[in-house]
């Protein structure tokens, strides 16, 4: 009896001893982990958004996590694609780009919005003191997008134009992409743009009601005059090459974040956000279809 207890134990402790050998080894290959997101807003507001979060993941995987700020969407694709960004937080239609693209990249969860849904809309806003009603209004009117990798600022805005045979290269007198989303409401509100495309979750639940809290712009100033059926919440992704072990520790992470961090959880959505949920590349399938069908409309058109 005894000799099988002290052989048990000995196999238990060997078991343990080997997976946290196995946990070092990964560390020891990934001293740092680069945690990339798109430009949503501007490099002040995303650090303050993600900056705790950070910390948590740093602590929670033991090893030091780099929140870099990226210029534009097309730098989160490409730093995935060379591996020097092993964690990233995309909008559908840039992780729907990278895939399209060739990037091995596996998104594995997204958030559950406050009302239980897993999705938002793309919105095309004016000023409220406009007197557009409808886009086809807005004919020889400058139109503002986001950037072209933005499934809400641009992508799922030309299919809705699509849909009304709207080319927005000939309706509108000029196109401009102002580089986030909230650089997209400011040149509405200066007038630089007529209409813009932004994300919207709901009336409480948007870029622009997240600008109005820091001070940044009036709800009142502006009105929805399209909304674009749901689509599915932005993925968090890292790269397929990842140790099992490692990525089994960030879902771990990540899925326990809204209790054991939950200030930091909150930051991410102003609150608004329920928790995180299990995707995987099924869930973004039609993102990747409306991606290459934009890519088909832009070659028929040019």
């Amino acid at each position: 009896m005894l000799t099988r207890r002290l052989a048990l134990g000995a196999a238990l402790a060997a078991a343990s001893f080997a997976g946290a050998a196995h946990a070092q080894s990964w560390r020891g290959a990934y001293p740092e982990l680069v945690f990339a997101v798109i430009p949503a807003e501007n490099a002040s507001g995303v650090t303050e958004r993600y900056g705790p979060f950070i910390e948590y993941l740093s602590k929670e995987l033991g090893t030091k996590v780099t929140l870099r700020i990226a210029n534009d969407y097309a730098a989160v694709i490409e730093g995935q694609r060379n591996g020097s960004i092993h964690l990233a937080g995309y909008g559908p239609a840039s992780y729907a780009r990278a895939v399209v693209t060739g990037v091995k990249v596996e998104p594995f969860v997204t958030t559950v919005n406050n009302d239980g849904t897993i999705g938002y809309h793309s919105v095309f806003y004016v000023r409220a003191d406009s007197p557009y009603r409808t886009i086809e209004d807005l004919k020889g009117k400058n139109l503002g997008l986001v950037d072209p990798n933005s499934t809400s600022g641009n992508n799922v805005p030309r299919f809705t134009l699509n849909k009304l045979k709207i080319n927005p290269d000939t309706f509108f007198a000029r196109v401009t992409y102002t580089g986030s989303h909230e650089n997209a409401i400011i040149a509405l509100q200066q007038k630089t743009v007529d209409v813009a495309a932004n994300w919207w979750n709901a009336e409480n639940d948007s870029n622009l009601t997240r600008m109005v809290s820091k001070g940044l712009a009036k709800q009142d100033d502006f009105r929805i005059i399209s909304k674009s059926d749901l689509i599915p919440n932005s993925p968090f992704a890292y790269l397929a090459s990842l140790p099992p072990d490692l990525k089994a520790a960030i879902v771990k992470a990540f899925n326990e974040a809204p209790t054991k961090a939950k200030a930091a959880f909150d930051k991410l959505s102003d609150g608004k956000d329920r928790g995180f949920t299990k995707v995987d590349a099924t869930t973004y399938e039609p993102v990747v279809e409306l991606i290459k069908f934009v890519d088909q409309l832009r070659k028929q058109k040019s």
